[in-house]
């Protein structure tokens, strides 16, 4: 059976808690798939404030872009127990969740990982300063595997990557999955947005070999308005929004968005929405999933009984296990070529 297949069949069990994911073979990251709270390693804490974690020495030139707003003066003594405070169109936001994103990333920064990669030039940065809002966090899997893009939502006003990217790019890398979250400029509109995340396409693509990771089967992942950006990169090509790379996804995986843009061809969606969505109701994202059918485009739709929106990965809800098996959907759709890949998963 090819590798992604069976990645698939795991992915599936993990959803289900029948399962394990496979063992990580990169040995950059090697020991990295523990539990954080178990890390001694881990140095952010509940108590650990906002201003500490915006002078932490190991987050340096990147610091900032992992809390939500990019303007805001912070309240620095707001300990990270709080952090809900800064996400108000999030909910089921936990502090454990958060900081497990959070240490993940500085353990990779620990080993030598690259973490954050600037996708706008230096020159690009100092004539528009906004672009400096923009950027990708890493969370490498299997050398060689296929990545996800991961859009945070928030309502285009603020970039909620510790609640709905980071969490979900350390399930995929637990999966093998290369993962990157993307930041980009808020304040500006969903097209500005979305140019970002099509910037990061180029991004990967231009650097994927020293990245080790796969150009094709590469899947777009959003939420809330990261949904509305990943279905546009997913419809019209990251080429419609200023990429060189004319290159589609090989899955777009979206969460609680009203989005209902259609392009002519469609690729294989999976889509999840709270049943007591208020801001996107469950209603609007069907009549999009009944349009891609129509279009003849394989889709799974979800809608999790008893939560509202922005739950994130859903841990503690009903929504719980829907990153696993989005991945298993995705692993499903792979160009067939990537299973022979020497060095995709075992």
């Amino acid at each position: 059976m090819p590798a992604w297949r069976r990645l698939a069949a795991v992915a599936l069990c993990l959803s289900t808690g029948l399962g394990d994911a496979p063992a990580r073979a990169d040995t950059l990251t090697e020991g990295l798939a523990a539990p954080i709270e178990a890390r001694e390693s881990a140095s952010l804490r509940y108590d650990t404030t906002v201003g500490d974690l915006l002078r932490h020495s190991e987050l340096q030139g990147f610091a900032r872009r992992l809390l939500p707003w990019a303007e805001r003066d912070y309240r620095e003594e707001m300990p990270l127990r709080d952090i809900a405070q800064l996400l108000p169109y999030h909910s089921a936001v936990r502090p454990d969740v958060v900081l497990a994103g959070l240490n993940r990333l500085l353990d990779l920064q620990r080993a030598g990982v690259p973490v954050f990669h600037e996708i706008y030039t230096g020159a690009e940065r100092r004539g528009t300063p906004s672009l400096s809002e923009a950027g990708l966090f890493f969370f490498p899997g299997r050398p060689g595997a296929p990545f996800a893009l991961i859009a945070p939502g928030g309502g285009f006003s603020y970039v909620g990557s510790v609640h709905e990217g980071f969490p979900y790019a350390m399930e995929l890398s637990r999966l093998g999955f290369n993962a990157f979250v993307v930041t980009y400029r808020t304040g500006q509109g969903g097209r500005t947005a979305t140019a970002d995340m099509a910037r990061a396409v180029d991004y990967v693509m231009e650097h994927a070999e020293t990245l080790g990771v796969a150009r094709e089967g590469y899947s777009v992942w959003g939420s809330s308005a990261g949904a509305r950006m990943a279905a546009f990169i997913g419809s019209h090509g990251p080429d419609a929004f200023g990429a060189q790379s004319p290159q589609h996804p090989a899955a777009v995986i979206m969460a609680y968005t009203s989005h209902a843009d259609l392009g002519p061809q469609e690729p294989p969606t999976y889509a999840i929405v709270g049943a007591q969505d208020g801001i996107a109701p469950a209603a609007n994202m069907r009549a999009r999933v009944e349009a891609l059918r129509t279009l003849g485009g394989a889709v799974t739709f979800r809608v999790v009984p008893g939560v509202g929106h922005g739950f994130g990965d859903g841990t503690g809800t009903a929504a719980q296990g829907w990153v696993a098996e989005a991945a298993a959907f995705w692993a499903a759709h792979l160009p067939a070529e990537l299973g022979s890949n020497e060095r995709t998963l075992k």
